[in-house]
């Protein structure tokens, strides 16, 4: 009994002095990375995502800088047995790491099975530097999801892509409360935009279009009219008209002023107050197609506004609405109530900047990003 009693002290005591040990290289490390104050970062592996990293990180603030990036072939050709991934040739990854000294490794690897040098990740963790899936530094580094990166296994084993369910009560108890607040205090408001309106061009004072929402629920956003009426359907992909936007439609839209009206599709359950952007529902069959992961987005309610609205603008091509489906995506895998309060913040950054279309007002004023004329936008 005193034998074992003995072992267990012992062994305990090992794993303490193994956790100080580990945990005194991270403070030091640490604490010579803040001293650095821009992170270096040794990008592992030859895929389209390495390259995509070292772009995203030289085009970024300054906060990061690659010191290198290495293709598995350069740690040598060693394979690995079936039972597991072989730990590379002896040191091949080492003196690489004691010659840069990165404060962090991205392993961006196509193919990571019996080519992942585990031991010296291993012992790079032990040293304090932060080993980071590629996937996952992409989304904290841009916002966004690397949608070709993406394994399907991925989203099908992963955590659950709705948010959890206090999460969402919270989310909406805040859509119903400032959509509340935004039609009874913004009354005044409604009613001289829809003066203006009918003072200023022939025509209806909203505009009503048939949107796909959660699950693919059809149901009619409302907007305040911002063109001149289109003589008949338009077909389903089309550019915005410069010469069929009414003058105070451009104010309307610099300022995000004609998305007013949607409150009251956040009062009936058709919206949120923050989420993807509703896709008028001619639009939706060719997204499906073409989009990878499109029908995710319809896992939540749409909103008034998004990730993907303030982070990147409207969409007016298939290309520019992948590019923002990566930002649904991003929003969609994290939402939570501070990520809603972020973007609401940032939004209304956005409208008193007036940068809420891309359409200039006069004298300059309002932003670069194209509107979105997908799907007989006619306001």
């Amino acid at each position: 009994m005193s034998l074992t009693l003995a072992f267990l002290e012992g062994g305990l005591a090992s794993a303490a002095a193994w956790r100080i040990l580990l945990g005194s290289r991270v403070l030091v490390h640490a604490l010579r990375r803040r001293a650095r104050s821009v992170e270096r970062v040794l990008v592992l592996g030859s895929s389209p995502l390495a390259e995509t990293l070292v772009r995203e990180i030289a085009a970024g603030t300054g906060a990061r800088q690659v010191i290198a990036r290495v293709a598995p072939e350069a740690l040598g050709g060693e394979r690995g047995a079936a039972s597991g991934p072989a730990p590379g040739p002896p040191d091949a990854l080492g003196p690489l790491i004691d010659l840069t000294r990165p404060d962090r490794i991205v392993v961006a690897m196509a193919e990571r099975r019996r080519r992942l040098p585990v031991r010296q990740l291993l012992e790079a963790r032990a040293r304090g530097i932060f080993v980071e899936d590629g996937v996952s530094f992409y989304e904290r580094l841009t916002g966004k999801v690397a949608l070709e990166s993406l394994a399907p296994s991925d989203l099908l084993f992963g955590s659950d892509l709705r948010p959890p369910f206090g999460s969402r009560l919270a989310s909406r108890a805040l859509g119903l409360l400032v959509s509340l607040a935004g039609i009874l205090l913004l009354a005044p408001v409604f009613v001289l935009v829809a003066v203006a309106i009918k003072l200023d061009s022939r025509g209806p004072v909203f505009f009503i279009q048939e949107r796909s929402g959660e699950r693919g629920r059809r149901f009619r956003l409302i907007k305040f009219r911002t063109m001149h009426p289109a003589g008949g359907a338009a077909s389903e992909w089309v550019r915005d008209n410069d010469g069929r936007i009414t003058r105070v439609g451009r104010w309307l839209r610099a300022f995000r002023l004609d998305e007013l009206p949607q409150f009251v599709n956040v009062l009936k359950g058709d919206m949120n107050l923050v989420g993807p952007r509703p896709h008028p529902a001619t639009n939706v069959p060719l997204f499906r197609e073409r989009i990878p992961y499109y029908a995710l987005r319809e896992t939540v309610r749409p909103g008034i506004t998004g990730w993907s609205q303030v982070r990147y603008g409207y969409a007016n091509s298939l290309e520019e609405e992948t590019e923002k489906m990566r930002y649904d995506l991003y929003y969609i895998k994290h939402a939570s109530l501070w990520l809603d309060l972020r973007i609401l913040l940032d939004t209304v950054k956005i409208v008193l900047l007036g940068r809420g279309s891309s359409h200039p007002l006069p004298h300059g004023r309002g932003a670069a990003r194209p509107e979105p004329g997908l799907g007989n936008r006619a306001a």
